[in-house]
């Protein structure tokens, strides 16, 4: 064990009172009950169904489309 990490080790068995080794063999018990990572289950994208987009829509430029139902509803509104 390197000098920093014996100095790390040595504080935090001091903070609780016990000795070097017994943080250790309570470190490395701890780390082994804790055991491999439960796999995640693989990530499912749910969608549902939808019209269609007219074909006049441009999905590359979706603020057209507000601009366009911004100009139909305001000139209707300004009448």
């Amino acid at each position: 064990m390197d000098d920093r990490l014996a100095k790390h080790v040595r504080r935090e068995a001091d903070a609780p009172g016990v000795s070097m080794s017994a943080f250790i063999a309570a470190t490395l018990n701890d780390a082994l009950k804790r055991g491999e990572p439960s796999e995640q289950p693989p990530f499912r994208l749910i969608t549902v169904r939808g019209g269609q987009i007219g074909s006049r829509v441009d999905l590359d430029r979706p603020r057209a489309l507000d601009t366009k139902e911004d100009e139909a509803q305001f000139k209707h509104m300004s009448r």
